[in-house]
């Protein structure tokens, strides 16, 4: 069988954090602990090898989740850096859904970090007929 590659780019620019004044980043949208959900469609029912790339600033702790459909992803899902990063993580392929699918993050409440989710890219392949 023979694949293509595929993605979803998408947009937060949202400041999770205790308090909105946890940040200097009057850019971002605060959104307290959880981001505002993001939806994007995955065009086919076999989506394979997936995997997110996000842009992430200020983050402290390995302890906040990425949730896909109201499932949180495994292991560490967004790596501790100073200012801007950039991180991938896996995702199973039984997490994505043919037609709509939506992405939140969420931060470790029992933390006093504050960060912000820029961008994040939703990537998979797909069967070509």
């Amino acid at each position: 069988m023979t694949y293509r590659a595929n993605y979803a780019r998408c947009s937060f620019q949202q400041h999770l954090g205790p308090s909105a004044d946890s940040l200097d980043v009057p850019w971002a949208d605060f959104t307290g602990n959880v981001s505002d959900p993001v939806t994007f469609e995955i065009p086919t029912d076999a989506p394979a090898e997936p995997y997110i790339e996000m842009q992430v600033y200020d983050v402290d702790e390995f302890t906040h989740e990425i949730h896909l459909n109201d499932q949180s992803l495994s292991g560490f899902d967004i790596a501790p850096g100073d200012g801007w990063q950039y991180w991938m993580d896996t995702i199973g392929a039984e997490q994505l859904q043919s037609g709509e699918n939506t992405l939140r993050f969420e931060r470790d409440r029992d933390t006093d970090d504050a960060f912000v989710v820029g961008t994040a890219v939703v990537h998979w392949k797909e069967p070509v007929e």
